[in-house]
């Protein structure tokens, strides 16, 4: 006789049609998401300009992706892919500012900002005339094969204006009006204590905290191809990573290399030609002979006294003024007071300690005001004391 078993008829054994269907249906919504998601990809990719070589490795990433539909690793890739594409597609591969080619009004600009200074505007209106005749000689029909000699190198390229000088002298504001007077978005790069080259290089896409370098997002902030990117105090990055530093400097600095810079993040060559760089230091030591021999070593010698005062009455006591929220008649000073400002704590090279001095007068000046002592204040040698700020 045959053996027969006991039927569990349990919910648990049975069999319900309906959870199958809402497994079938979770399936299926997952599988209408990730297409969505690929279509977004795919739609954002048709919009933007890439090279062709990139865009047809991006286009074979997004064909690899969508094989991956319904895996395991579909949700990881898709993260890998979707940021990789979201980088190149937001990168000025074909954007750029319009130069400002007006002499004159660069010079104002200069003029407006700093004082003295000559042989470093110079050298800014220099530039500024020869991307002027080259525009104009490639308009030219006349000069036609001129043109075409220029439209094959591209646009000037500049040497690295290299700034030496002791802190507080002006390197960084003169490269930010450097940019103001090309008309140039402006970048600026700390290099000081920077640790690993691949802070500006980036890192391999094979890491997962892989980024690109500070090159590759600052072009990105800037969104054109032409800023001017000020890499600060190249003198003081950390001595364990300087070498390589330097090998990247060296790369980025040679007009004969940087028309084809490579970030290891993005993996394909940029365009860095059409980039003015600008380099600050307070001195040579530590940088690479070879990265020096590519820039044009500009030195600023400290201010004199009397420089100090020209540059404080025209320049820091109206900006404090007007940091403060004052009008530029509530505080005036006596011919015979700035000397006695100019160093209260010594010899300094630079106008920070005297921009500090003239914000301690001004913070004090707007006290009196809010509390009713006063509507406008004349500093003189008799009451500079009481202004001026104690350390």
């Amino acid at each position: 006789m045959p053996k027969t078993f006991p039927v569990d008829t349990s919910d648990s054994a049975t069999i319900n049609p309906s959870q199958s269907l809402d497994k079938l249906g979770i399936v299926s919504s997952k599988v209408e998401r990730q297409i969505d998601e690929l279509q977004k990809l795919k739609g954002q990719l048709e919009k933007t300009f890439l090279p062709p070589e990139l865009k047809l490795k991006a286009e074979r990433m997004l064909e690899s992706l969508g094989r991956m539909q319904g895996s395991v690793g579909y949700n990881a890739e898709y993260n890998s892919v979707e940021r990789y594409l979201d980088w190149i597609c937001n990168l000025p591969w074909d954007k750029r500012s319009e130069d400002q080619l007006d002499l004159d009004k660069a010079r104002d600009i200069l003029d407006s900002t700093h004082y003295g200074l000559e042989d470093i505007k110079e050298r800014i209106l220099e530039h500024l005339a020869i991307l002027k005749l080259q525009k104009e000689a490639a308009k030219n029909q006349e000069t036609m094969d001129l043109g075409k000699e220029i439209e094959k190198q591209g646009q000037m390229r500049a040497a690295t204006l290299f700034f030496v000088g002791l802190p507080g002298i002006g390197k960084t504001s003169i490269a930010y009006t450097i940019a103001k007077s090309l008309n140039r978005q402006f970048i600026r790069i700390a290099m000081g204590g920077m640790g690993d080259a691949l802070q500006l290089r980036g890192q391999s896409q094979m890491h997962l905290d892989a980024e690109p370098g500070l090159i590759i997002k600052g072009l990105r902030r800037a969104g054109t191809k032409n800023p001017v990117i000020l890499l600060d105090e190249i003198d003081r990055t950390a001595e364990s990573a300087r070498a390589q530093i330097m090998g990247v400097l060296l790369e980025l600095l040679d007009p004969e290399q940087n028309f084809a810079y490579m970030d290891h993040f993005i993996d394909y060559p940029f365009d860095l030609s059409e980039v003015l760089f600008i380099a600050s230091a307070n001195n040579t030591a530590g940088i690479a002979n070879a990265v020096l021999d590519r820039m044009e070593e500009i030195m600023m010698p400290g201010y004199a006294d009397d420089e100090k005062i020209a540059i404080a009455k025209s320049y820091l006591l109206p900006r404090q003024l007007k940091l403060a929220g004052l009008s530029p008649d509530v505080i005036s000073f006596e011919e015979e007071v700035w000397p006695s400002i100019t160093r209260p704590l010594g010899f300094d090279a630079g106008i920070r300690t005297m921009e500090r001095t003239i914000n301690g007068i001004v913070r004090k000046a707007a006290k009196k005001l809010v509390l009713g002592q006063g509507q406008k204040f004349v500093i003189s040698l008799q009451n500079i004391k009481e202004y001026l700020p104690k350390w």
